[in-house]
């Protein structure tokens, strides 16, 4: 299983020099750590900083591997309270792509 530098490092490398998302998230994966996606900046940025954001995604590590092997629904997890969101719900939601492993 990866770890948090790998993941970040993968959507470092999803996200590239413009992801198209224009906003920043946070995904918070409580004890594992923290990704910060910029996607406000040029170039676009991914970081393990917690600072704010327009949307926070919030979800257990595990789930989230589940999620980005594509063993979990998004929508399911959001409706199963597995995945939470605070914020702007759109941007969430163009995430999706950026988080397939």
């Amino acid at each position: 299983m990866p770890d948090l530098a790998q993941v970040t490092e993968h959507i470092r490398g999803a996200v590239g020099d413009n992801s198209g998302l224009g906003k920043t998230v946070k995904l918070d994966l409580g004890d594992e750590g923290k990704i910060y996606i910029d996607g406000a900046s040029v170039p676009n940025t991914v970081t393990n900083e917690d600072k704010p954001a327009d949307a926070t995604v919030s979800m257990k590590w595990d789930d989230f591997m589940a999620l980005s092997d594509g063993k979990l629904d998004p929508m399911m997890a959001f409706m199963q309270g597995k995945l939470k969101i605070a914020g702007d719900m759109m941007i969430a939601q163009k995430l999706a792509p950026l988080l397939k492993r």
